[in-house]
């Protein structure tokens, strides 16, 4: 299954450095059951989107803990195709949601990288500012959340992940 794994630059010099990374909290984003039934439209790549952006919001969770060495304002995600049977649907903590056993991705799962650029920062900074707000419902937060996911983030092969810790 393809999950979508919520990550920090940090976390992608670790998956370099020991060919592994533990997942937060064992917490990972697919395209799931449930996806399909709450979305009514859209083809598989849409759908699978929607999972994207759920991992590329809790990538904001992760930043605005603050404690990124490297680019505090950029989100990452980490697309990963781990085997079905380590993946469990958890639907009550949102469509998307999944629980990886082992909660660990490794390098031979990594199907690409998902990186903010350098003029997305600014954005990214000011929805981490926010992101509690727009769980409680505000309009203006959630624009700001938007504003954010209005900026597509870089693509990466699994193969350039030790250029890009080491270069960018």
């Amino acid at each position: 299954m393809r999950v979508y794994i919520p990550a920090t630059f940090d976390m992608l010099r670790t998956l370099a450095e020991d060919q592994q990374m533990p997942v937060r909290s064992g917490v990972g984003f697919a395209l799931t059951p449930a996806v399909r039934e709450y979305y009514t439209g859209g083809d598989e790549e849409e759908l699978a989107y929607t999972a994207f952006l759920d991992a590329a919001r809790a990538s904001l969770r992760l930043l605005s803990i603050g404690d990124e060495q490297r680019f505090p304002h950029r989100r990452v995600v980490i697309s990963a195709d781990i085997d079905d049977s380590a993946v469990t649907l958890s639907p009550q903590d949102g469509e998307s949601v999944v629980r990886l056993s082992p909660s660990v991705v490794t390098t031979k799962a990594l199907a690409a990288i998902h990186v903010d650029d350098e003029d997305a920062e600014e954005t990214t900074k000011a929805a981490m500012e926010v992101i509690d707000e727009a769980d409680l419902g505000s309009e203006e937060a959630e624009l700001a959340l938007g504003d954010c996911e209005d900026n597509l983030m870089s693509w990466y092969g699994s193969q350039e992940l030790p250029f890009l810790v080491d270069l960018l």
